[in-house]
């Protein structure tokens, strides 16, 4: 993995999805799924599992019997002809993924969502989908992550039959990840100042976008090496408002839930350093950006606070 090479992932993030965006204007890449799906199962690990997490919760609200399994579960839905497993791997080459497919193949209807087309999770699938999302030439899945998080939502509309503009939500997508990397000397040196405590970042978010903070989360981890954990921020006053009381709390709050003002109460109390990203909350400090009011811009672009602040720790690291 390379900090450089991570931070020129990021910046390219606007014109791949743009591109992404063109292509899921010529066609429908859902378009051959079989009829009678009747339960839709994730498999996958990582941010891969992150996304997926947050498109099971969209079918369900839909009416839809869906899941995302840890791939590397033993246990889990069986096989069936009106299941459609839909196995998640930007490499392509994820053991628990391939672990958790072979039970699947032949019997249920397998969709492969992948960033390498021809990669092994493509060989026993009946529908293959590119995420379209170029190589990550730092070895941090950032834009895979993202174009993931499209792609499940076009999978969505074509599932629930409601249409949505996609296409009009990446080019939107675009303009607010431009909007961040065009004035984050603006708003990074205050960001990185205040997260850079001694007992690592913590970040929560509402569960319809838990995945922006288990993203964020990562990129901390997976990059700069420093301890970054996720909470949904409902359960946030359940089980990591006790650490606010004893660490020198720094937080990234994703704003969105009800429970925002619950959880903002406890870290006004004590003395917590909170970063919102893409609204005002009392007692924190923000960061706005273009259409940060739109909650599918939101789910798409709000982790490169994150990114960007885990590729400039790492960078410093390695200078």
């Amino acid at each position: 993995m390379k900090p450089d090479l991570y931070l020129a992932d990021l910046e390219a993030k606007p014109a791949a999805l743009d591109a992404l965006a063109a292509s899921l204007e010529t066609g429908d890449p859902f378009g051959e799924l079989g009829d009678g799906v009747r339960r839709v199962v994730f498999l996958g690990m990582g941010s891969s599992r992150y996304a997926a997490r947050v498109a099971a919760l969209r079918l369900r609200s839909a009416g839809l019997d869906a899941v995302a399994e840890y791939a590397s579960a033993t246990a889990g839905y069986p096989p069936g002809r009106d299941t459609l497993v839909v196995a998640i791997s930007a490499t392509g080459g994820s053991r628990e993924t391939l672990d958790a497919l072979a039970r699947h193949t032949g019997a249920s209807q397998v969709l492969a969502l992948t960033n390498t087309p021809g990669s092994p999770v493509t060989r026993h699938a009946g529908l293959v989908v590119d995420m379209a999302a170029g190589e990550e030439r730092g070895g941090v899945a950032c834009r895979t992550f993202q174009h993931t998080l499209a792609l499940l939502l076009a999978l969505e509309s074509r599932l629930t039959g409601v249409k949505a503009d996609v296409p009009g939500l990446l080019r939107r997508t675009a303009l607010a990840t431009a909007d961040l990397l065009d004035r984050r000397a603006e708003w990074l040196p205050e960001a990185l100042r205040l997260l850079d405590g001694p007992h690592g970042v913590y970040t929560l978010a509402p569960v319809e976008r838990l995945s922006s903070a288990e993203q964020s989360a990562l990129m901390v981890r997976e990059g700069p090496r420093r301890p970054a954990t996720a909470c949904e921020t409902g359960d946030w006053s359940h089980v990591d408002v006790y650490l606010a009381k004893t660490l020198d709390y720094r937080a990234v709050l994703f704003p969105g839930s009800r429970y925002d003002e619950q959880a903002m109460e406890w870290l006004r109390l004590r003395g917590s350093t909170v970063l919102a990203v893409g609204a005002d909350v009392p007692g924190a400090h923000a960061i706005r950006y273009r259409g940060d009011d739109d909650p599918g811009v939101a789910l798409l672009t709000e982790t490169l606070v994150t990114e960007l602040v885990a590729a400039h720790w790492w960078t410093a690291q390695g200078s």
